[in-house]
């Protein structure tokens, strides 16, 4: 199977976002592009654009960069609830269409302030009970005609997107990330989910995880392909080891003066939990997985980093490979030399 190797570029309203070079018009279409082409020039295949009410609007920013780019993929992030399925099938065919099938799609269904634009939220059941049902139903809007679903959720009656979706060997249809630790949501990924995401956690979390999501599948009775898997995490690459830590050490140093709060939602997502627990268990997991930067404000993929040399670095994601990883999500910042960095050295031994 073929690997998958995507960057991050920071829609944010805010500049700096995770320590990033703060720079004039850092949101601008010229500012992104330039992160975009980039991307394409270093041997990324594109990048995960992040969602989450107070942003720029994630697919309004990965249909601009779709649009001034040849070969970058926009892993673009969307929640249920925001969209109807029925609405976003036809948005992302139309773009996929557009660009050729270059379209990745990441559904988000953790906490979000869904009051601000006019969501309502239910418990946890009920949050990935609407999100099967939207997977359901983008699913087949993309891949049959006259759909008819009618769900406690969501319904569409006689349904037909047009136009249709980029067809490939093996490719029906944009791929379905999806992420999320809770037993709801693993439910969910091992039914409907084309691509699993997991956040830096040690190799032994990883690999339990995976296991149990194949299982899942058998027992709930997956009706797709077999469910891949991918890796979310913070890459800190320097050219030698003691340089890296060196950086990460006096990177966390910062952070730790600072009074970065923590995203309240974060204490109610088990998965960002889990991270945050693995400081108690060392500073360093496994060869190079460094916990620290949990305990002073790093949330997501910036809770734990994976740190050293090109080859060390490269080392340890062989490992999650192993496992069965093959979609790798990586990023440090700042951002944009990181790119370049990263794909100078780092691609060409995860690809060798």
């Amino acid at each position: 199977m073929s690997l998958q190797f995507l960057w991050y570029i920071p829609n944010q309203a805010q500049p700096g976002h995770r320590g990033d070079n703060v720079v004039e018009n850092h949101n601008s279409l010229e500012t992104l592009t330039n992160h975009a082409k980039v991307l394409e020039e270093h041997g990324w295949g594109g990048a995960l654009i992040g969602t989450g009410w107070g942003r720029p609007d994630t697919f309004t920013v990965a249909t601009a960069l779709a649009a001034r780019t040849t070969t970058f993929q926009p892993l673009i992030a969307v929640r249920p609830g925001y969209w109807h399925p029925a609405k976003f099938a036809s948005a992302a065919a139309t773009l996929d269409h557009l660009t050729g099938g270059r379209v990745l799609i990441n559904i988000v269904s953790g906490k979000d302030d869904l009051a601000a634009y006019g969501d309502s939220e239910g418990d946890q059941a009920h949050r990935y009970a609407r999100t099967k049902e939207f997977l359901q139903i983008v699913r087949k809007l993309w891949t049959e005609e006259n759909v008819t679903y009618h769900g406690e959720h969501f319904s569409v009656t006689d349904s037909t997107v047009v136009p249709r979706t980029a067809i490939g060997d093996e490719r029906r249809h944009p791929r379905l990330y999806f992420g999320g630790a809770s037993e709801a949501a693993e439910k969910v990924a091992a039914t409907e989910a084309d691509v699993q995401l997991f956040w830096g956690e040690p190799l032994t979390g990883v690999g339990e995880r995976i296991e149990r999501l194949k299982h899942l599948g058998e027992k709930l009775g997956r009706e797709h392909p077999p469910l891949e898997f991918g890796l979310r995490i913070t890459t800190l690459v320097r050219d030698t080891t003691e340089q890296a830590w060196a950086d990460a050490e006096a990177k966390v140093a910062q952070m730790a003066k600072g009074s970065i709060a923590r995203d309240p939602n974060w204490f109610t997502a088990v998965g960002q939990q889990r991270l945050i627990d693995l400081a108690a268990r060392g500073e360093v997991l496994d060869d190079n997985l460094y916990t620290a930067p949990g305990k002073f404000g790093g949330g997501g993929a910036g809770t734990t980093w994976l740190v050293g040399s090109a080859e060390d670095v490269a080392k340890s994601l062989r490992k999650y490979q192993a496992l069965g990883i093959t979609h790798f999500v990586l990023s440090d910042t700042p951002y944009l030399p990181e790119i370049k960095r990263q794909g100078d050295q780092l691609l060409p031994l995860l690809r060798a």
